[in-house]
């Protein structure tokens, strides 16, 4: 990536350890993804995730879904 993909959105991808609460970024990073639906999370936005997992959900809607999926006696 070079110094315009930077100054024009492309951004790199963090690396991310997700917990109660909160997350910490163990490699620097403007954005993760969604684990389910591969959509760009930037940071500042990151919500929803598993720690559980260790996923960033792109939405609430996302986030049950997968929990339903991983989680089938509820």
């Amino acid at each position: 990536m070079n110094r315009l993909e930077r100054l024009f959105g492309g951004g790199t991808e963090a690396r991310v350890r997700y917990l109660a609460g909160e997350f910490q970024v163990l490699s620097a990073g403007d954005y993760v993804r969604c684990a389910v639906t591969g959509v760009r999370i930037d940071l500042q936005n990151l919500k929803y995730w598993s720690v559980e997992l260790q996923e960033a959900y792109a939405t609430p809607d996302v986030s049950l879904k997968r929990f339903v999926e991983t989680h089938p006696d509820g």
